[in-house]
């Protein structure tokens, strides 16, 4: 009897698990989906989840477009430059997404409550409210990150080129052409375009510095344009700074490396620990359970 239940159990976790990634093998498919044919090609890929709502937002955006809304809306452009959607969707149509996220949560969250599971609504209410929220954070922190691993190396490949004698933006202009379209080759290629239609170049780098956001970068350009001031070499700055943004570099790999005991503490005590323990005791348990009841 024993036995039969523990068979039962074990076949009912391997169903759950297998019903699971079926689930995330299908949500992975349908994430790669795309509806909408009218964004512009450039634009990137919005979750599937936000395409469904787009169409609804026309019927919002009039509620997000009043001066209550101003700060927001200015919040919302800063994180989209920062994350590179901006060109994929405009802050109204991401507030319109959170409000009507936040009407569709309410309404079920009454439904939950009229039926008497008010705990699941509150939980999807909550989940419907802070998804936007994360998903734009979590992309502005991927982003970040790509842009730090990758920025020392251009810096290596624009000193190369400005020692054997080209100027700043023929080199800037020959290593975007020959290196792989990543975050920061984005927004070099989005500044080198500006200042070719006529911005200045000074101007342009800061535009990029304050789209962008990230401290190491904006030192970076900010020396770079004191250098053009000055009339400092820019070869010999170039390379002062890849040093130091691969010493960083280095050192962040090494924090984490440190972090790394710490933060897998937990999962072993949740997870493997108690795995590992129901592989060593199980039998010695069962058979004396077996042996007490015989």
């Amino acid at each position: 009897m024993l036995n039969s239940t523990l068979i039962t159990y074990l076949a009912s976790i391997s169903a759950g698990i297998a019903t699971t990634c079926l689930m995330l093998l299908l949500i992975n498919f349908i994430r790669g989906l795309e509806i909408e044919k009218n964004r512009s090609e450039d634009s990137r890929s919005l979750p599937l989840f936000f395409k469904l709502i787009l169409p609804l937002t026309p019927n919002v955006i009039k509620l997000t477009q009043g001066p209550s809304f101003d700060q927001t809306r200015d919040k919302l452009q800063q994180k989209l430059q920062m994350s590179g959607f901006d060109l994929s969707i405009t802050p109204d149509e991401l507030l319109a997404i959170k409000i009507i996220y936040a009407i569709m949560g309410f309404i079920f969250m009454f439904y939950c409550a009229f039926v008497g599971k008010t705990i699941i609504g509150i939980i999807f209410f909550a989940m419907l409210v802070i998804y936007p929220v994360v998903w734009l954070k979590t992309k502005v922190q991927r982003r970040h990150l790509q842009i730090l691993k990758a920025l020392p190396n251009v810096l290596d490949l624009l000193t190369l080129s400005v020692e054997a004698g080209r100027d700043f933006m023929t080199a800037l202009r020959d290593i975007l052409a020959r290196r792989k379209r990543d975050a920061i080759g984005e927004e070099l290629d989005r500044t080198f375009k500006e200042i070719q239609i006529g911005k200045p170049r000074t101007e342009a780098l800061r535009d990029l510095g304050r789209r962008v956001q990230l401290p190491d970068l904006t030192t970076v350009l900010n020396a770079i344009i004191q250098a053009e001031e000055l009339g400092v070499s820019i070869a010999e700055l170039l390379k002062i700074q890849g040093d130091l943004l691969r010493n960083k570099r280095f050192s962040r790999a090494e924090k984490l490396a440190n972090e790394a005991p710490v933060k897998i503490l937990m999962p072993m005590i949740l997870f493997i620990f108690p795995a590992v323990f129901i592989i060593l005791m199980a039998p010695m348990i069962l058979h004396a359970m077996k042996t007490m009841f015989q």
